[in-house]
């Protein structure tokens, strides 16, 4: 859909030499002597890289429209991460610099969501919490005082989560993995 410099907002989606940008800031810039124009941070959703471009006003910039689906993780294949998208029932591959350090949380099954441009993901979003097992636990090696009393869990996804001294091997945690962190033991 083409629409003019002068209608972008934060928010908005924009295609830019076949890279998709989210608008993180957008102002109109207007100088003295000069001409008017709108200056933007963009978010690549790809690298997650952000850049600050200016567009003259009224340029012609082509928005476009994500669409968000429910995707189911399968299995690494080769540097790529398999996945079924849940409303086409489609096998979709999803590159390791989408999925990112979302990986630390992926084992078989696990529901995400990703935004789609036609058939091509651009970002995939773990929900905030999870229920890991943990598979090791690694030696304290420093002096423990009782306020501060923690260990770090290696979970059954590869993720290491600092929790406190009753969690055991076998034992089954809840993980916000929007910060890395260990709620509770389910």
């Amino acid at each position: 859909m083409t629409t003019t410099s002068n209608q972008i907002s934060p928010g908005m989606t924009l295609s830019i030499d076949g890279k998709i940008y989210r608008v993180e800031f957008s102002v109109k810039v207007t100088v003295a002597k000069g001409v008017p124009f709108i200056k933007t941070k963009l978010k690549n959703l790809i690298t997650d890289e952000v850049v600050e471009k200016n567009f003259k006003l009224d340029q012609e910039i082509e928005e476009v429209t994500l669409s968000e689906r429910r995707i189911e993780f399968l299995y690494l294949e080769g540097k790529n991460y398999l996945f079924l998208d849940i409303d086409e029932l489609n096998e979709v591959l999803v590159s390791s610099q989408v999925v990112g350090d979302k990986v630390n949380y992926l084992k078989e099954g696990t529901l995400i969501k990703a935004m789609f441009y036609g058939e091509t993901i651009f970002s995939v979003e773990l929900t905030q919490f999870l229920e890991l097992m943990v598979i090791k636990l690694e030696e304290i090696k420093a002096k423990v005082s009782v306020s501060s009393a923690s260990k770090i869990a290696i979970l059954e996804t590869g993720a290491k989560v600092e929790v406190p001294l009753f969690i055991e091997v076998g034992d089954n945690i809840k993980v916000d993995t929007h910060i890395g962190e260990y709620v509770q033991r389910i």
